[in-house]
């Protein structure tokens, strides 16, 4: 059984260090893309502080249709090249949105959002898997941290696949 537990860090690197540590445990010997994403967007909504949203966009062929998450309803489609997510899963690289409100095109699923980061998921042969979402209701709450530390997680999680 995984049971979260409160705990004081001495610093971002550190806690996502531990979330790490955490998702390699979780996700150890499950390959069900599903399952992990469920446990993997669980563990990160309950672990970060201010997030009002954390979850997956899986790329269909076409567009990226919203997977396991935490949070309220979601959008369900999203155009590749549109909004934060899109934008992410064009470029394939990280999108850190101190005010979603200045970015061009954003797409506002959740009128409380007002930063995100959408980290792409590419796998080894190239091919793009989705995003990585994660909302927060303060503005600039994601810094270059975060943008370490939620790639390092992605990374571990696209070990599983």
């Amino acid at each position: 059984m995984f049971e979260l537990s409160a705990q004081t860090y001495a610093s971002k690197r550190e806690h996502y260090d531990d979330l790490c540590s955490q998702v390699r445990g979780i996700l150890v010997g499950e390959s069900n893309l599903i399952a992990n994403c469920a446990n993997f967007s669980a563990l990160v909504y309950n672990s970060l502080p201010d997030l009002n949203w954390a979850g997956f966009y899986l790329f269909d062929g076409t567009e990226l249709v919203v997977g396991p998450f935490q949070g309220k309803p979601a959008c369900v489609r999203i155009a590749i090249g549109r909004g934060v997510c899109g934008t992410a899963a064009q470029t394939r690289e990280t999108q850190l949105v101190r005010d979603v409100h200045a970015f061009e095109g954003h797409i506002a699923c959740d009128a409380a959002s007002n930063s995100e980061i959408v980290v792409p998921l590419v796998k080894a042969d190239g091919t793009l898997l989705g995003v990585w979402d994660v909302d927060s209701p303060r503005v600039a709450r994601f810094d270059d941290e975060d943008r370490a530390g939620m790639e390092a997680l992605c990374a571990v999680f696209m070990q599983t696949l």
